[in-house]
């Protein structure tokens, strides 16, 4: 089957591209141009008519890339057109009239890729990545796992459990042989050093996940602290509705945020009290989700009535600030207690001192999010892969060394499977929807 997609934005722009991927790409672009196709990898004017009456759509560039040296590898051809919705839609209206060629799938161009070997899964997942990235640390991250140092790190990795486990179905097809002690010590040394590697990379405080998905910021606190005021500030825009009255935030207001490059994700959550209304008290035990799960809190109180109650205590236990509002009222001293807290005294009114807070959490992103490590884990599907492999690794080792070999194996090849699985060196059929679903139409 031979597939076709708008691989550029929808919408008027200056030039869309459609691509077409697959084994009737050669004779679309005669029967579109009147002529046999360009020379590869050289872009070629042509006017581009409708197939069936001749009648001219546009003048347009076209690339041919014949396979296998394309990027899904098959035979593949871009057509670069004038990007009105008219001039993209009579092409596609053309090319679907096509025998055996239909509109392509999201992500269904980088999954033939996968497919036809030209990439693996780790670097199909980072093009995704790079698309949708928002941020320049998002951007570096995913060129950073499109450059494959994690492809090669988690392929070696498997390569050495390979080798152990010939070393172990060696023993048990042939029982009777004596292998070499040295061998037998070589299996633990290895199988508990790729144990060791596997366990520091899962060491990394969830780096990869945190700038893929956005660093969360929970602002909690007691009702009519500031919180949503704080929230609009931060955003620079009206997110959410600031009213005098008490519990006017009911639900999780939500906004995504660019802080020095950094993605951020900052949610406004329900006044913490004591409430006998449901939905209210709904909306608290949404906030308290809500903060338990955020990468920092800030915890806003009204300073001309700073009750650090339990339930602000445990909340300041950990990756917090306290943001005390309202500073412009205070005439006294703070109390002592508080001053050693990690906090920072603002105005919303006045506009005073939101430059530290922000700073603060400036410093707060920088320490979590800065990574050195070539080696990245950026889905939760890779992080569960490690962990399993993990555990099925300290299962043979505990058997290995009962001299318990067929059932060692087992957990030796289902090691090897999960290594396997992040790369795309088994059969991963269960998992190409999830992964390629996310993709946009046309890549």
């Amino acid at each position: 089957m031979t597939i076709y997609a708008l691989s550029t934005g929808p919408g008027i722009s200056g030039i869309a591209i459609v691509r077409i991927s697959g084994p009737e790409t050669s004779n679309i672009v005669k029967l579109l141009t009147g002529k046999k196709v360009p020379t590869p990898r050289i872009a070629t004017l042509r006017k581009i008519n409708y197939i069936n009456t001749s009648e001219l759509i546009d003048e347009a560039i076209i690339i041919w890339f014949p396979g296998p040296q394309s990027y899904t590898g098959e035979d593949m051809a871009e057509i670069h057109v004038h990007g009105g919705k008219a001039v993209v839609q009579a092409l596609q209206n053309s090319l679907s009239g096509v025998k055996n060629c239909r509109l392509a799938e999201p992500g269904e161009f980088t999954k033939l890729a996968f497919q036809n070997g030209k990439i693996n899964l780790l670097k199909a997942e980072s093009v995704a990545d790079l698309i949708s990235a928002e941020t320049e640390i998002q951007r570096k991250q995913a060129i950073k796992v499109m450059k494959g140092k994690s492809s090669e790190k988690f392929n070696e990795l498997r390569n050495r459990l390979l080798k152990i486990l010939s070393f172990v179905e060696a023993k048990i097809d042939f029982p009777e042989e004596d292998l070499p002690e040295e061998n037998f010590k070589e299996i633990k040394i290895s199988s508990n050093q790729v144990i060791k590697e596997i366990t520091k990379i899962l060491d990394d405080q969830k780096v990869g996940e945190i700038i893929r998905e956005g660093f969360k910021i929970a602002i909690v606190g007691p009702t009519n602290a500031g919180k949503s005021s704080l929230l609009n500030n931060l955003s620079k825009r009206e997110v959410a509705i600031v009213s005098e009255i008490a519990g006017t935030t009911r639900d999780v207001i939500e906004t995504h945020l660019n802080i020095d490059g950094y993605p951020v994700i900052v949610s406004d959550t329900a006044g913490i009290r004591d409430s006998k209304n449901e939905i209210e008290k709904k909306g608290i035990k949404l906030s308290l989700d809500r903060a338990e799960n955020a990468d920092l809190k800030l915890v806003v109180v009204d300073a001309k009535n700073i009750d650090i109650s339990q339930f602000l205590t445990t909340l300041l236990k950990k990756d917090a600030i306290l943001v005390i509002n309202k500073s412009d009222l205070i005439h006294d001293e703070l109390d002592p207690k508080i001053k050693k807290m990690n906090h920072v005294l603002i105005s919303l009114k006045q506009n005073k001192n939101l430059d530290k807070l922000i700073l603060k959490i400036k410093e707060n992103l920088k320490n979590k999010l800065i990574s050195d490590d070539d080696i990245l884990i950026t889905r939760e599907r890779h992080r569960q892969h490690l962990i399993q492999c993990v555990e099925n690794l300290k299962n043979f080792y505990d058997k290995n060394g009962k001299k318990d070999f067929d059932k060692a194996a087992e957990d030796l090849r289902l090691a090897t499977r999960h290594l396997g699985m992040i790369v795309g060196k088994v059969d991963v059929e269960e998992i190409l929807g999830s992964i390629f679903n996310d993709f946009c139409i046309g890549k």
